[in-house]
């Protein structure tokens, strides 16, 4: 008697069962056809991202071949060659920041430009985008477009680059000559480097970096008649 109520209520619960297959199956059906096309997307693309890192990371090896020799040509065609095909992966603002240190010491200035404002256009890691301002606005200064690398120095970096922006920016300031202006630059510096500093050791504090800025600063109080 006991097993006719269980088959019976078996069979309630399959009826059941069946009946919500018809009304809600094909939702289900589609539900997990999307979740399979998610994850076989998912892995596709990171699996794409590090054939593409792969690679990148080859051709950089080539670029930093090329800037050992100091081949200036070769070093361009290979960056432009990486940034064509790799421009999304981080080895390719590597390499632009490569070639326009390599650039600059052939004396093309013009390409060496073209690199970083590249650079710091494309590059998503904001400590490469704040080392392409940086020595963007040194290649300004050397070109003496003062307010343009004020300008590219305007920008706010992340606090390892902070000192080394305050710094030219008061090279600049001199070059315009905005002696009071560029102490307060060359102080700020200071400043911001004890800061960096103060989880050092005192050794490290009298850095040869902040030894120069002391350079800087005191120079500068010599020109305004003042007693360093």
């Amino acid at each position: 008697m006991k097993m006719a109520v269980y088959d019976h209520e078996e069979q309630e619960q399959l009826d059941e069962l069946k009946a919500w297959w018809r009304q809600y199956g094909n939702l289900v059906t589609g539900a997990l056809l999307v979740v399979a096309i998610g994850l076989a997307g998912w892995q596709g693309w990171n699996w794409w991202q590090r054939e593409q890192s792969l690679q990148a990371s080859a051709l950089y090896t080539l670029v930093e071949r090329a800037a050992e020799a100091r081949d200036a040509k070769r070093i361009a065609d290979a960056a432009g060659e990486l940034i064509n095909k790799y421009a999304g992966t981080r080895y390719a603002v590597m390499a632009a920041l490569l070639s326009a240190r390599t650039q600059i010491e052939a004396g093309d200035m013009k390409a060496a430009r073209t690199q970083l404002d590249w650079a710091q256009t494309h590059a998503k890691d904001s400590e490469l985008r704040d080392l392409a301002r940086l020595r963007l606005a040194e290649l300004l200064l050397e070109e003496k477009s003062y307010d343009e690398a004020l300008q590219t120095l305007s920008a706010e970096p992340a606090a390892p680059f902070v000192p080394r922006y305050a710094e030219v920016r008061g090279d600049v300031l001199v070059a315009q000559g905005k002696i009071e202006d560029a102490e307060k630059s060359y102080q700020s510096a200071l400043d911001k480097l004890g800061e960096l500093q103060k989880s050092a050791n005192p050794a490290q504090q009298q850095s040869a970096y902040r030894d120069m800025l002391l350079v800087k600063l005191e120079s500068l109080a010599m020109v305004g008649g003042k007693q360093p």
